[in-house]
């Protein structure tokens, strides 16, 4: 039985093709593939904001939304921001919802790593504490998504590409207004 980790492979459509393990597609020609982000909200309307661990392959030590990974091949999207919440944050994640859903970026990394994804973003709300996964997160703060604009805006560099060009689409959208629970 394999423990490899796969990633859904896209056409230039969006459609699955196929799939790969995940350790063998981040390269620097990246094929298209399925992912998600996640920005997580807490009962105070602040957003988390986490510093990629100084392990990770690519973009290690910059700071970046809640989490994100890639759905496993069949698996729905909701299920894997769920699924991931746990292992990257020891975090249990409620009202998941889907903010941006045609959301796609191609990157490249100083190292020369490509991102190339199609990837819906989420809001999600969390029940309960944080536990991150330090092989995940180096750092993690709560701040308004105001701030965190104002700062993407000053130091860009220091983000992931990914949140620099999620997090005005957001703003836009009003995506991280708190909603009576009644």
């Amino acid at each position: 039985m394999s423990t490899a980790e796969l990633v859904v492979l896209l056409d230039e459509t969006g459609s699955p093709i196929g799939s790969a393990d995940k350790a063998t597609v981040h390269t620097s020609s990246t094929p298209l593939h399925l992912a998600f982000s996640c920005h997580v909200l807490n009962r105070r309307g602040e957003l988390l904001v986490t510093r990629r661990s100084l392990t990770k392959q690519s973009w290690p030590g910059v700071w970046t939304n809640s989490l994100c990974g890639h759905p496993a091949p069949g698996e729905p999207l909701e299920n894997a921001v769920v699924r991931r919440g746990e292992q990257e944050l020891g975090a249990e994640l409620v009202r998941i919802r889907p903010v941006l859903p045609d959301f796609s970026y191609r990157a490249l990394d100083a190292s020369g790593i490509v991102e190339n994804e199609i990837c819906p973003v989420f809001v999600a709300d969390l029940s309960g504490d944080l536990a991150p996964s330090a092989a995940e997160v180096a750092e993690w703060n709560w701040v308004a998504p105001e701030d965190l604009a104002a700062a993407v805006r000053r130091t860009p560099f220091a983000f992931s590409p990914w949140l620099v060009l999620q997090l005005p689409r957001l703003l836009e959208r009003d995506a991280f207004a708190l909603e009576d629970a009644a």
